[in-house]
């Protein structure tokens, strides 16, 4: 069986390969059950998200709670990718603590653009499923077929997005900054769509890996964990968007 990769690294047909040889299991992944746990894995980002947002409200710092949620749900994801087997009881704590830095996020962005763009969250979270939604009846219906060169193209510049964005982040600590990234200027809009497509069609491939794993025959436990890659493409796109609507708003 030829090696491909999906642009989200935690959901490459490697991953699925290394739990069919190694595991014995009556019950195995299915697409209806990764789905399932996935909206799961929704309930407790919506919840550890309400948390960090009241706090907000109530004049509490939450600087605290996106820090343990970005960097205890980096931990988290790590553990998972290296242990899948553990994925069943970590997705779970890994959408908690998703939740807890998206709803502090999202509080920010709500208060610095309360008079200017009141709307910019939901707006943000219904495009972010719209374009799901749309991703996956493109998959359903085969309109866009996922193929080897498609796949590879797309982990490339998913990869190269990443890279840049590391360094943007470590330059970041030297006063280098990169102002396309936060203003509304034409370059900054026209890059945050390339990244928005190319965190639309990672879905794509987080559907076609979750439907190659359910036909491989992975274990069980793997729903699990591709809940959590598909949460992770989710989370990204949600950010990118909430990123597009601030510059967008910025050129008023």
């Amino acid at each position: 069986m030829s090696l491909f990769k999906s642009g989200n690294p935690t959901l490459s047909e490697k991953q699925f390969q290394q739990t069919t040889t190694g595991y014995n299991s009556y019950e195995t992944m299915t697409v209806r059950g990764t789905m399932n746990k996935f909206a799961f894995l929704m309930l407790m980002v919506m919840a550890g998200a309400a948390f960090s947002w009241q706090a907000f409200n109530e004049g509490k710092n939450i600087l605290p709670y996106l820090l343990i949620g970005a960097l205890g749900g980096l931990v988290v994801a790590l553990v998972i990718t290296f242990k899948k087997e553990w994925s069943g009881y970590l997705a779970p704590a890994y959408g908690i603590l998703e939740g807890l830095f998206v709803g502090a996020i999202s509080a920010y962005f709500n208060f610095a653009f309360q008079e200017k763009y009141p709307d910019i969250i939901m707006h943000a979270v219904l495009l972010t499923f719209a374009v799901a939604a749309s991703m996956y009846l493109l998959y359903s219906f085969r309109i866009i077929k996922v193929t080897e060169r498609f796949r590879s193209i797309l982990f490339v510049a998913t990869a190269s997005i990443a890279v840049f964005y590391l360094l943007t982040w470590i330059l970041g600590f030297f006063g280098i900054h990169f102002a396309f990234l936060t203003t509304g200027s034409t370059f900054g809009i026209v890059f945050s769509l390339a990244v928005i497509g190319i965190a639309a069609l990672n879905l794509l491939l987080d559907f076609d890996m979750i439907e190659r794993g359910s036909e491989m025959g992975a274990p069980k436990f793997m729903e699990w964990y591709g809940a959590f890659g598909l949460l992770v493409t989710l989370v990204w796109l949600y950010l990118e968007i909430l990123r597009l609507l601030s510059k967008l708003n910025d050129r008023k």
